[in-house]
């Protein structure tokens, strides 16, 4: 019984990336990995992230999808908070809209746990998608949403400039 519990976490855990790859695969052209990292938060692993680009090189201009899968559970409304606060840290201070984008993201975003894939592709028609185990659960419109949401991760002015560099391919 214990191997066979052992067997379909191994299967769970590695179907993820597939998931997140067919998400990529639907929307951007030759779509793969650019590079993947892990985010540490106050000594725990609070997830690891996957950037896919065509040809693996990532242009803010053309379609991209950034994959996190999970290793702790939490709330949906808290990661659409973090990423409120994570936009502001930036720069951004369009109070307006970051209000706007944190009730869409906390209507869009469920609550996770160990295993949980998110996906967020930044489309050709410049809206962001978003799907939670390869199904789709909502999209924001407007590139200037994917621009600030993606530069969480993707901006040389993130929080995490190691994980950058590691999504990035740079280290």
């Amino acid at each position: 019984m214990h191997k066979l519990l052992l067997l379909i976490t191994v299967f769970c855990l590695s179907a993820s990336p597939a998931m997140a790859n067919d998400v990529a695969q639907k929307y951007i052209p030759s779509a793969k990995k650019v590079g993947t990292g892990k985010l540490i938060f106050m000594l725990w692993d609070a997830y690891d992230a996957t950037l896919y680009a065509p040809n693996g090189k990532w242009d803010p201009r053309k379609p991209y999808a950034l994959s996190i899968q999970y290793f702790r559970k939490i709330n949906g409304g808290d990661i659409a908070q973090r990423s409120v606060e994570e936009i502001r840290k930036q720069g951004f201070s369009d109070e307006a809209k970051l209000e706007q984008w944190g009730k869409e993201m906390q209507r869009i975003f469920p609550d996770v746990k160990q295993g949980s894939e998110l996906t967020a592709v930044f489309s050709a028609q410049k809206s962001t998608e978003f799907y939670f185990g390869g199904k789709h659960i909502g999209s924001i419109k407007g590139a200037e949403f994917g621009t600030r949401f993606f530069n969480i991760w993707l901006s040389e002015k993130t929080s995490e400039p190691e994980l950058r560099k590691k999504l990035l391919g740079l280290s």
